[in-house]
């Protein structure tokens, strides 16, 4: 029964490749499916208690919706911009992450406030392939009670927040030492 929940969201995620042929520069950019030590500063104040909200975000950057709530499968969502200086240092070591973990922890990228041209050829210039949604209006920044990037989230198959990080840039190790003590991922 397990599978199920899988299907359902690798077939949400799925929904963001587009039937439109992209443009050569966004096929070039990260696409939106699943896939493919430094110490770590604890965040100021708690995490958050509760859940993901009920948002639907565009694949980015080539477009089809997302609903983070339909996600069944443990998740990082990083949320970055591409003027935020941290976020340019820690996507790199995300994108190392998210092929070390395969398809046993989605890596979601969430690009917030940005520009379109700007997000894009971000994730063009540092080789980004995990899947991202774009968030120009920061809904989900603004729903976990935050006003800075970057902040990740750790979040269970059932959508609930287990950790929230607002620290400094996180390195792929302190990635993996968080999953693993929040999410249990090995």
């Amino acid at each position: 029964m397990k599978l199920i929940p899988a299907l359902v969201g690798l077939a949400l995620l799925s929904a963001c490749t587009s039937a439109a042929s992209p443009t050569p520069q966004a096929s070039a950019a990260a696409p939106c499916l699943p896939g493919a030590g430094t110490t770590v500063v604890a965040p100021a104040g708690p995490a958050p208690a509760g859940r993901l909200p009920d948002l639907t975000l565009d694949c980015f950057p080539q477009g089809g919706p997302v609903r983070l709530t339909a996600l069944h499968r443990p998740a990082i969502l990083n949320l970055w911009a591409s003027w935020c200086g941290p976020c340019r240092t820690e996507l790199p070591a995300f994108q190392r992450y998210a092929s070390q973990v395969g398809d046993r922890l989605l890596i979601l990228g969430v690009d917030t406030a940005d520009a379109r041209d700007a997000g894009a050829g971000f994730l063009q210039d540092a080789r980004v392939t995990f899947p991202n949604v774009a968030d120009r209006d920061q809904r989900l920044l603004t729903a976990v009670g935050r006003r800075a990037l970057p902040v990740t989230l750790f979040v269970d198959a059932d959508g609930g927040i287990r950790y929230l990080y607002a620290g400094a840039a996180l390195s792929e190790s302190g990635l993996a030492d968080l999953a693993r003590a929040h999410l249990g991922i090995p």
